[in-house]
């Protein structure tokens, strides 16, 4: 197979104001709504909009619930809370504390997401709240996702008013992102089935680290899910996202089965989980288990809460794990955080000429026609209209 051109390492002075101004577009719309907008005037306040009951547990005794919702299956006594730190026992029934609640909610490019084969150029509402199941060191949203409701500034937010505000800005989709979107399952759920029956496609951007049933319920709701793969070792999961493994494994191939459009972001990190043969075993599995068609991005890590002292990701490195991808069959395979490099261009897998060419979060041009490359009639799976 002929690889295309060896990526660009410098951005010219168009390119760089081009791809700035597609942030400030981003942040323009942002602005325009306004968190103050999204909430009806309200002003951000510490604390949770209240508590939401959750048929996600089952209860063990008089006071003794279990919660369902993803693989830890924690067991709550009276006034507890998991370590998503929004699921809670109150006297002696399930609730969220997320529910209604946003930390976040914008408008910004789908590619951020990213999704890079799903309606390329439009923008998307991004929803989250506090809270997340695991505990990356790593976690580039840890001041939202590693604290509770009421040690973070938000807002409270009707899922009809999600919809509302998504027409508003004129966004072409839903995204359930930033945050984890598992430990606000029942908001994401109400939210999704309005968005639903407003056309509105919904988007999921998950660690996957949720149990089979709920995970069974959420799929038919959801028209394409990008799930961050953090390592294909084990042991990577426990010691430093605080999880394991397996069960991400099997929302990857529930996803797969279920026909939700998927991608995978896989973030390299320098010493921790960059080896290349373990990147090939990944893309091996991948292919294997998934099939070569589903879209993987490597992105670059940056330094950040406790991995501060690692060093970003060196271009090279990603070079290599993309090399590696496309050896092992891959055929969208990109790199993401390095604006400029050719690893963001969408190229067909069958004559390599590029579909859709990106610079950062701008989409410079989309080839396709009905979904098919125009040169040799291929067609690229994705979410295009």
């Amino acid at each position: 197979m002929n690889q295309p051109a060896a990526p660009r390492t410098e951005v010219t002075k168009r390119e760089f104001f081009r791809a700035a101004a597609g942030c400030v577009c981003a942040m323009g719309a942002f602005g325009v709504m306004g968190m103050a907008g999204v909430a009806r005037g309200q002003s951000a306040r510490l604390g949770w909009a209240g508590a939401h009951r959750s048929r996600w547990f089952t209860k063990l005794d008089r006071s003794l619930v279990r919660c369902d919702l993803c693989p830890r299956h924690c067991e709550l006594a009276p006034g507890q809370r998991g370590p998503c730190r929004v699921r809670e026992n109150r006297a002696g029934q399930g609730y969220s504390l997320a529910f209604g609640n946003p930390a976040l909610l914008q408008v910004d490019p789908i590619e951020r997401k990213p999704f890079f084969h799903v309606l390329p150029g439009t923008q998307a509402l991004s929803i989250s709240t506090a809270g997340c199941n695991l505990a990356c060191k790593f976690c580039e949203v840890w001041d939202m996702a590693q604290v509770a409701p009421e040690d973070v500034f938000a807002y409270e937010v009707t899922p009809e008013v999600v919809i509302e505000q998504a027409h508003e800005a004129h966004a072409r989709a839903i995204s359930y992102a930033f945050g984890e979107p598992v430990v606000f399952y029942e908001y994401m759920e109400a939210v999704a089935r309005l968005a639903r029956r407003a056309e509105l496609p919904n988007l999921l951007h998950s660690a996957g680290y949720i149990a089979p049933e709920p995970l069974r319920e959420l799929c038919p709701l959801i028209d394409a899910a990008n799930i961050d793969f953090k390592s294909f070792d084990p042991a990577f999961y426990r010691d430093v996202c605080g999880g394991e493994l397996e069960p991400v494994l099997d929302t990857l191939r529930e996803l797969k089965a279920a026909g939700v459009h998927l991608e995978i972001t896989h973030i390299v990190i320098p010493t921790l989980n960059d080896d290349p043969e373990k990147t090939r075993a990944m893309c091996r599995w991948i292919r294997s288990e998934l099939g070569p068609e589903v879209p993987l991005h490597f992105a670059r890590f940056y330094p950040l809460y406790k991995l501060a002292n690692l060093p970003p990701t060196p271009v090279r490195t990603l070079d290599r794990a993309r090399e590696i991808a496309m050896e092992e069959g891959l055929e969208y395979v990109y790199v993401a955080r390095v604006t400029g490099h050719e690893g963001e261009n969408t190229f067909c897998p069958n004559c390599r000429e590029p579909v859709i060419r990106r610079l950062g979060f701008v989409v410079e041009e989309v080839r396709l026609k009905d979904g098919c490359c125009p040169d040799c009639g291929h067609a690229i799976p994705g979410r295009w209209s």
